[in-house]
């Protein structure tokens, strides 16, 4: 039977604004299973990569739960939020969020070196999948040093080194041109192989239409789509 590793119970988030209270969404319900591969959908501002940052525990829901791995998160402290994302997320942020003031193998290294693995096994981890997504070449160059395309492959490299069950991505493609976005895209497509979970905010039709289904953020409401493959 396969693992859910991601589920929502009556999920809500509001905000306050100027012209009243703004929901996002609310009562999403969704289970999320292992190997999944989700894309999620919708005009600009409709809340996408506020439901990501929900996921990734790095924002509270105004009203509902979200339970990872089986853990109910609502009422962990923020450490036991860091350990449950360090050991069962990993995120890659729109704008790569790659530490300026190191090379790209160091910012890969980073994860582990958190968990307070050995420098000798990380730097050979880092190496090979450095290897895996092609900038091998590129790895003690700092991120101002390498193109768009190079530190999106870095950020992967960075989640990928994790080996974490969850990969959260916002606009994972969206400062990329075509070929860099589809090679960006079949490095997913290895890791669902695997069995991640892979749950992606695009604006990119194609690729969403790749995905095992659509949730689709519109108007305060969420649903699932069936992606046309």
């Amino acid at each position: 039977m396969t693992k859910i590793l991601l589920e929502t119970k009556n999920l809500k988030k509001s905000f306050n604004h100027v012209n009243g209270v703004i929901t996002l969404f609310k009562n999403l319900n969704i289970k999320i299973k292992e190997g999944d591969m989700v894309a999620v959908i919708g005009p600009s501002g409709s809340g996408k990569s506020s439901l990501l940052h929900l996921f990734a525990l790095l924002d509270q829901p105004s009203e509902g739960k979200i339970i990872i791995n089986s853990k109910d998160t609502k009422d962990l402290s923020n450490n036991q939020k860091d350990e449950l994302r360090r050991n069962n997320i990993s995120i890659i942020f729109q704008d790569n969020n790659l530490l300026t003031d190191f090379t790209a193998i160091e910012n890969v290294m980073m994860p582990l070196i958190i968990r307070g693995e050995g420098n000798k096994i990380v730097y050979d981890k880092a190496q090979k999948i450095l290897k895996d997504v092609k900038i091998l070449n590129r790895s003690n160059h700092f991120p101002n040093e390498l193109s768009g395309g190079e530190q999106q492959r870095t950020a992967i490299a960075r989640a990928l080194i994790a080996e974490t069950k969850i990969v959260l991505a916002d606009e994972p493609t969206g400062n990329l041109d075509y070929k860099t976005s589809k090679e960006i895209f079949s490095l997913f497509l290895k890791l669902k192989k695997l069995k991640k979970t892979i749950i992606f905010a695009t604006h990119n039709r194609e690729l969403a239409n790749r995905a095992d289904y659509k949730l689709f953020i519109s108007d305060g409401n969420i649903k699932r789509v069936n992606a046309l493959k």
